[in-house]
């Protein structure tokens, strides 16, 4: 039986995009391959949106072209935002890749595959329009207990440092009813958290001609039982509305939680950007906000140096990161993407200078996290168990998960047997500016459905190792939003937040 690893890049809707994938893959007769193993498919599911991911794609291409050379029978797959928008540029700078697909196809990879091992050349096959929504099409889920539900694919707005409207298409909604099915049928497999995404994911229903079409969405997840939180990523501020404050308020299931793109706190920059709020607007949404809600944790995205940013225009964004105190953020310098308007515009800002400012925007925001952070010290909190979020838990001796609010909590291996996707209960004891410690007796242990899920997928029975690792980096469970300041690709990034 071929075995097969998919390796991902850039924001959420990638890594939904690459747990269908997996389960297409398994549906047409691969097995996920150990992570000791050399697997006989590579499949890259590429991001668009910052240049080192062009950089890590050819290098790990590069990397693989000797264990293709020795092995006639391994393929070799590119798809997501870059293989949309390079084409077959992938194949002339790297011709030992078998297929090369875009973000509006990946249905049709098991079958490429195919013919690309019968007709032993490259196949090229990208779409300008999207043929089947993705959430039709089999999948893997990374994770027993949570799982991303996409409610949306494309985007409708124009940022001119943005290249994914181009690559994604307009934004196509799915209807309320299919939705809400599939988180059902996820709460029945044991699920007990569920993010709903999108390019622009607060704009939803405007294909359904409802605006309100968000907010009821929240809502109408507040009545499925066993569903416990509920997460959505990314909101546009100037879709972000009083219903959805409202719907967040009074939904007990929907967390506290937001992640609310700034990009710039500068008026004119954020004219330059065409993006069609200004910083009266964005600050006026966290009033509200923190006014429905005063323990919601608000996260953003900031762009240092985009071309013409003044020392001024750059004040003001000090200035909105002061006043809103984000519990984190994600915080990228501008680079240019072909293609884009702002790549073609004057006053690209020198590499000191925004380096400068963006060291400036990291010591000020790790000082707010640390704040905010101190705030929860002496808080009994409930803790999801998740799998994977604390490198140095079997160091330390603890284990780690995720607060209502989304921080990061590490916290005592309680005495009782604790699986992912089990309650923890807490008393947070320390701070620090990207985690919270609880080092005191768990208070309290709730054993769930979730946990189950997950002890059953851990007793069902394991790809046998073969081989020799390629050293390349996987896909995981579902990464919650910002954990840390600094980021420069990762979980919001510029793909599936506005």
């Amino acid at each position: 039986m071929r075995t097969y690893k998919v390796v991902t890049y850039g924001c959420q809707m990638n890594v939904h995009d690459s747990e269908r994938l997996s389960g297409l893959l398994e549906e047409a007769g691969y097995t996920k391959a150990a992570a000791e193993a050399d697997p006989d498919l590579v499949v890259f599911n590429t991001c668009a949106v910052r240049e080192n991911a062009d950089n890590k794609l050819y290098g790990n291409l590069g990397r693989l072209a000797p264990a293709k050379q020795a092995n006639s029978g391994m393929q070799i797959a590119v798809g997501g935002c870059l293989a949309q928008k390079d084409r077959e540029t992938i194949v002339r700078k790297a011709p030992w890749v078998d297929v090369v697909f875009g973000t509006h196809n990946i249905g049709h990879l098991p079958a490429l595959l195919e013919r690309a091992a019968i007709e032993r050349t490259a196949q090229v096959e990208i779409l300008d329009s999207l043929e089947t929504f993705p959430s039709t099409l089999p999948t893997r889920r990374e994770s027993a207990y949570a799982a991303w539900v996409a409610i949306s694919v494309g985007c409708n707005n124009t940022c001119t440092f943005c290249i994914v409207p181009a690559l994604r298409g307009k934004e196509e909604d799915r209807r309320p009813g299919d939705i809400l099915a599939e988180v059902e049928a996820l709460v029945a497999e044991g699920v007990v958290e569920v993010t709903l995404l999108g390019q622009n994911v607060n704009a939803y229903g405007s294909d359904l001609g409802d605006r309100q079409a968000f907010s009821k969405l929240l809502r109408a997840c507040g009545e499925i039982e066993g569903l416990e939180r509920v997460r959505f990523t990314s909101p546009h501020p100037k879709d972000f509305t009083d219903d959805v404050i409202a719907a967040m308020a009074e939904t007990p299931n929907v967390m506290h939680q937001l992640h609310m793109p700034l990009q710039s706190g500068s008026d004119t920059v954020l004219r330059a950007m065409r993006r069609s709020y200004r910083q009266e607007r964005f600050l006026g949404i966290i009033e509200k906000v923190r006014a429905a809600m005063p323990d919601a944790a608000i996260s953003t995205d900031i762009i240092v140096g985009f071309p013409g940013e003044t020392d001024e225009d750059f004040e003001q964004t000090l200035h909105v990161v002061r006043e809103a105190r984000f519990a984190n953020a994600f915080t990228f310098q501008y680079s240019k993407r072909p293609g884009t308007p702002a790549a073609e515009m004057d006053n690209q800002i020198p590499k000191a200078v925004v380096q400068e400012r963006y060291d400036r925007l990291i010591a000020l925001q790790e000082e707010i996290s640390w704040e905010e952070n101190k705030k929860q010290v002496g808080r009994r909190l409930e803790i999801l168990v998740a799998e994977g979020e604390g490198k140095k838990d079997d160091r330390t001796d603890r284990l780690s998960g995720r607060a209502p609010d989304n921080r990061l909590v590490h916290f005592s291996r309680p005495e009782t047997g604790v699986r992912p996707g089990d309650v923890v209960t807490v008393e947070i004891t320390y701070a620090a500016p990207h985690h919270l410690l609880a080092e005191g007796p768990a208070l309290g242990v709730r054993r769930t459905r979730a946990g189950d899920a997950w002890e059953k997928r851990q007793a069902a029975p394991a790809a046998k190792p073969a081989g020799v690792l390629l050293g390349l980096p996987s896909i995981g469970v579902p990464a919650p939003l910002p954990s840390a300041v600094g980021c420069e690709t990762g979980g919001a990034g510029n793909c599936a937040s506005n």
